[in-house]
């Protein structure tokens, strides 16, 4: 049973987790062992509703033997957890490495990039569109006869810039030959959202009911999640995206990001009868799973990442410290299990540095309170950083208790 497909025609939605295959074009590698705890950890967001929720792209077995092996580990030692599928290119020899890639694995697919539009059909395989999505549909049909419990997807690369109705027709014809999923593809992330939506809406219109359609939107112009979420109101259930967006250049949409609005906003953004949802996903697992690929890929979580980014519950200023909800999209405690923390910048307020100093172990009267907003100030526009650390106001603290001490200060 196509659990994937089973799901999106039900209107379940389901990521194509995309962070250990074009993430890979990010300039990073994930070893085998993090890419089954990855897909293990992105499948549990799920519960055991993961392989319905979650395929998750394991690699591309055609680049050479080790990743073939990367592959094939996360196939069967993360079988349960996820769909994991194998990519690969339009070739006959490429799709029967990426079949045996996944072969046994329960709920295995392979990916197959087709071109789509006159540009990239010349480029990739030097023919006219048409024939290129006519090759397709064969290959499509030959990764079936290679073994029939492998779901066979097929993406068409740079479908922004493909003939709408020449896409439907073979979409409908990849379908019948056996696709689950024909995915398009905004390769080079040029896309509008306005064009994205009439993308998806034309293609289906020219498609048949059968057809199920999904998205693969690039980031170029800080466009993906805007078209993802057109793709979505255009009916698309199955859309890419990848832990913290790493993907080729400008990446694609964050997984985090992606999940969290769908979570949080499935009626304004999907109709008020939806039912996105075998089980619902835990959105406290989102900090955690981001953290890990940031440790595993050197890609940094920044203070302007969304959702789990270094800022995210944190607070400088006074009256955010005092009416934090007034300045806040949602509480990320209770959310996503993130502690409210203060931080010391040159923002500061009597209240902030008081709260600082009292977790600190130190209680300050008017003052020392004063005093000691005097010195983060100046400690902040001298050494040319915002945050000042716990560990340097705790010496100076020290310090300040200390003198005051000394001196015969009763207080």
């Amino acid at each position: 049973m196509d659990v994937v497909r089973e799901s999106a025609s039900a209107g379940r939605v389901v990521l194509f987790e995309e962070s250990a295959r074009d993430g890979a074009q990010a300039k990073t590698l994930m070893s085998p062992e993090f890419r089954v705890r990855l897909a293990r950890a992105t499948g549990r967001i799920f519960g055991s509703d993961g392989p319905r929720h979650v395929v998750f792209a394991a690699g591309f077995p055609a680049v050479c033997g080790q990743e073939f092996e990367a592959v094939r580990r996360v196939a069967m030692e993360a079988e349960g957890a996820v769909s994991v599928a194998a990519v690969c290119r339009g070739a006959r020899r490429d799709v029967e490495q990426a079949v045996a890639s996944v072969r046994g694995s329960r709920h295995a697919r392979v990916m197959i990039v087709v071109p789509a539009s006159e540009a990239m059909a010349q480029v990739m395989v030097h023919r006219t569109a048409a024939e290129a999505l006519q090759a397709g549909v064969d290959l499509v049909k030959e990764a079936r006869g290679l073994d029939d419990a492998v779901e066979v997807d097929v993406c068409l690369a740079d479908a922004s810039r493909a003939d709408h109705a020449l896409m439907g027709h073979y979409t409908q014809a990849m379908t019948g030959a056996g696709a689950g999923l024909v995915v398009l593809a905004d390769t080079v992330g040029a896309q509008l959202p306005s064009a994205c939506g009439e993308m998806f809406t034309h293609v289906r219109a020219n498609a048949g009911g059968e057809v199920l359609l999904a998205s693969h939107l690039h980031n170029d112009l800080g466009l993906g999640l805007a078209n993802t979420l057109q793709a979505l109101a255009s009916g698309v259930r199955v859309v890419s995206a990848s832990w913290l967006g790493i993907a080729e250049r400008a990446g694609m949409v964050a997984t985090e990001q992606l999940l969290f609005l769908l979570a949080r906003h499935a009626d304004e953004l999907l109709g008020a009868d939806a039912a996105p949802w075998w089980t619902a996903p835990d959105l406290t697992l989102l900090p955690i799973i981001a953290q890990m690929v940031a440790d595993e890929t050197g890609v940094r979580l920044g203070v302007t990442t969304p959702i789990v980014g270094t800022g995210v519950g944190t607070i400088s200023t006074g009256t955010p410290f005092v009416h934090p909800q007034l300045f806040q999209p949602f509480d990320p405690q209770q959310v996503l299990g993130i502690n409210p923390h203060v931080v010391l910048t040159q923002l500061a307020s009597a209240r902030v540095i008081t709260a600082v100093a009292t977790r600190l172990g130190h209680t300050l009267d008017p003052d020392q309170t004063r005093a000691s907003l005097r010195w983060v100030k100046n400690r902040a526009y001298r050494t040319g950083h915002a945050i000042v650390d716990d560990a340097a106001f705790a010496d100076y603290l020290d310090g300040l208790t200390h003198h005051e001490s000394g001196s015969g200060s009763t207080r």
